[in-house]
């Protein structure tokens, strides 16, 4: 969004078509951003307070409201070039979501594991046996992907405000969360198969449910880093 082609006859005292053009820009930026709510939220949120101070602190120099409205909306720039200022901080805040939810739901499939594992079908079965293997070497990716979460985390966070944040980290993360959210798409249907022979199958197929359940919060988080992870930002890195 351009200031040249703003409307406005500046007869509206900061109501009518002034104030839509604030409403315009914050919808353009609004529809730019992608990443966490909250944290989008807060950011459109600062966008629109900063838009309106400057028209107020231009009117009180005595601009006519119109002429403010249009110098608020040089000094910030385009719609497109401040979402791309903010878009790196929403990248990295969907890129500790996405850390999060794999720190917090890989356990659950490590869980899973060790439930098959005591509440399994008979050890000569061959169908069991094989799912108890696929299950583990499931649960030790999920491990990884929680070792490298826990990176992130502190990466993003306390260690962030003395040491730079590595430029690909977001896009790493979105992968490993996505490599995590497969494994447990693939560990559910072999708990599943599990509890077919199993001897207390309503508690191995609660575990399948709560592998499934992991599944889809990582997967949705992971999806959502990747879209952010690919946007451009208004940092000199190539995501």
């Amino acid at each position: 969004m351009t200031t040249g082609g703003l409307p406005g006859d500046g007869r509206d005292g900061g109501g009518g078509r002034d104030g839509d053009l604030v409403e315009a820009y914050v919808g353009e930026l609004d529809a730019l951003l992608r990443g966490p709510a909250r944290a989008k939220s807060r950011l459109i949120e600062e966008a629109r307070d900063g838009l309106t101070e400057t028209v107020a602190a231009c009117t009180r120099e005595g601009e006519p409201h119109e002429r403010a409205v249009r110098r608020a909306v040089a000094e910030f720039g385009s719609a497109r070039e401040l979402a791309e200022s903010f878009q790196r901080e929403l990248t990295i805040a969907q890129a500790r979501h996405t850390a999060r939810a794999v720190a917090l739901s890989a356990p659950f499939l490590l869980a899973c594991w060790f439930l098959v594992q005591r509440l399994g079908g008979p050890q000569d079965a061959a169908v069991p046996r094989t799912a108890h293997l696929v299950a583990t070497n499931l649960a030790t990716v999920a491990g990884a992907a929680v070792l490298l979460a826990a990176a992130t985390l502190a990466a993003t966070g306390t260690l962030a405000r003395h040491l730079p944040v590595p430029d690909r980290l977001p896009l790493t993360v979105a992968w490993t969360g996505t490599t995590a959210s497969v494994s447990m798409a693939v560990a559910t249907l072999a708990l599943a198969t599990a509890s077919v022979l199993a001897e207390n199958w309503p508690l191995t197929a609660a575990a399948c449910a709560l592998a499934a359940a992991s599944h889809a919060v990582v997967a949705g988080s992971a999806r959502a880093c990747r879209r952010c992870a690919r946007l451009p930002s208004g940092e000199p890195v190539t995501l």
